[in-house]
């Protein structure tokens, strides 16, 4: 018996391979943070537009490709500071941004303080020493403002 194309089983079948693509995307953004990425190369490398892309990626994981980018850069840039080796100027080269000022603008978004300031205070804190990586990235993980603050009459 053949299925419509509108058939549900249609529909979910599509809708299971559009996610395999979104995953795709995810993976080579957490695999190549550092190297320049942008919505219409990563869009091209799953054969669909930047705007299909970046509303279907949205949908499936609450924010832009782009955001997703940028956290990810941003969790690294963390790791980086924390260890003091580096400057600011190297770590914001080292995760793949290639404007300091904009990387210390999305940093101060996320984090909630420069890039400097971060330094600083884990410097003088060193509160994560002991704790095993998989606690501290967890426990460092930028948020959003947006998710910091619960809406109105949440």
């Amino acid at each position: 018996m053949a299925r419509g194309a509108d058939s549900p089983q249609a529909r979910h079948e599509q809708h299971l391979k559009d996610l395999r693509l979104l995953r795709r995307v995810r993976d080579r953004i957490d695999r190549d943070y550092a190297q320049p990425l942008d919505v219409e190369a990563l869009a091209r490398g799953v054969n669909v537009s930047a705007g299909h892309l970046s509303r279907e990626f949205r949908a499936a994981f609450g924010e832009s490709p782009y955001s997703y980018l940028m956290t990810r850069r941003i969790e690294r840039a963390m790791a980086l500071l924390r260890r003091g080796d580096l400057s600011v100027t190297d770590v914001c080269f080292e995760v793949g941004c290639s404007s300091l000022g904009t990387f210390s603008t999305r940093f101060s978004e996320l984090v909630g303080m420069s890039p400097s300031a971060y330094r600083r205070l884990t410097a003088e804190q060193s509160q994560v020493e002991g704790l095993p990586g998989c606690v501290v990235k967890q426990v460092t993980r930028p948020i959003r403002n947006r998710e910091a603050t619960p809406a109105p009459g949440q």
